[in-house]
């Protein structure tokens, strides 16, 4: 699938092509298309892509213009010049590789770098360049990524891409339907995910979601919920909806039907935040509320 690039994306393949050695980090906001900048780095050997869901391991299957292995549950790889590679499976593949086999390491959502299953694999290949793109750099735990990357290359945030009109400006809607979280506990950074559903997922807080859904909404909705049970219960408030969580099994069919509006609203539970490549959306309601501004800004960029 061949793109015309943006100047920005030519700007960064640019910086890319003249790097030394190297592990470097690159920073593009949630609809700048860093899918379709990694995937034209010139390559001057194999390159692996790791990535931590289903969706980011295929969605770049297609921008590649030469054949791409995949090392994903029952899926395997066999000397292809792309692999793409779920870090789960990868971790217990390592084997099958040569610790020299790549030229460069691409990691989809770099954010999730300083884990220690992606440093186990960090620490295995000798890549010429270990290249991580994220639209969120900083971390609601404060852990720090500068142990896996020496240095910032390229910056283009939410911010200027609205200013240059690559994306469109957000128009918020605060609604009040009376939840208090004064008495929720905080753990690294953020709201104890058991004690905020507890407060969230009751009967009459879905039945508020509903009410703000329809009165509020506009064209094909994505909800954000606070927890697997939480997506369920909201779904079934509302006509139509789908909660889609880690444990659904259709997923991809889930999202076809999403994007050809035979379903008007999907629930998820933490499943859109990255990657997520659903421009229709119109609409997205935050019903799990945060004090992680990187999870924020992924939610309300989430359709991008």
């Amino acid at each position: 699938m061949k793109l015309e690039l943006r100047d920005y994306q030519k700007a960064c393949l640019d910086i890319i092509d003249k790097l030394d050695p190297g592990s470097y980090l690159i920073q593009m906001a949630t609809g700048l298309g860093k899918t379709a900048t990694f995937t034209n780095i010139r390559r001057k050997g194999r390159v692996l892509v790791l990535a931590h869901r289903e969706e980011l391991v295929t969605q770049p299957i297609k921008y590649y213009d030469c054949p791409v292995g995949i090392e994903m549950a029952g899926s395997s790889s066999n000397g292809e010049e792309v692999v793409i590679a779920s870090v789960q499976s990868l971790i217990k593949r390592l084997g099958k590789f040569s610790p020299d086999t790549f030229d460069i390491i691409i990691t989809d959502e770099a954010h999730h770098a300083a884990a220690k299953s992606y440093k186990t694999i960090y620490e295995y290949f000798r890549p010429r360049l270990h290249l991580g793109f994220t639209a969120t750099p900083n971390r609601g735990d404060n852990v720090r990524l500068d142990d896996v990357y020496q240095d910032i290359i390229f910056e283009r945030d939410i911010r200027w891409a609205v200013k240059e009109k690559y994306l469109c400006d957000i128009k918020c809607l605060k609604v009040n339907i009376g939840y208090d979280l004064s008495n929720v506990a905080t753990r690294m950074g953020d709201y104890a995910i058991n004690e905020l559903e507890k407060t969230m997922n009751t009967d009459s807080m879905n039945k508020a979601i509903k009410e703000v859904y329809t009165k509020h909404s506009k064209g094909q909705t994505l909800i954000f919920s606070t927890s697997v049970e939480h997506a369920q219960d909201i779904a079934k408030e509302i006509p139509g909806a789908v909660a889609v969580t880690a444990d659904t099994k259709n997923r991809a069919e889930i999202l076809e039907k999403f994007k050809s509006r035979e379903i008007p609203v999907l629930v998820n539970c933490m499943l859109f935040t990255e990657g997520t490549d659903i421009p229709l959306i119109e609409t997205v309601i935050i019903a799990r509320p945060t004090q992680n501004s990187s999870l924020y800004t992924q939610m309300v960029r989430s359709w991008s």
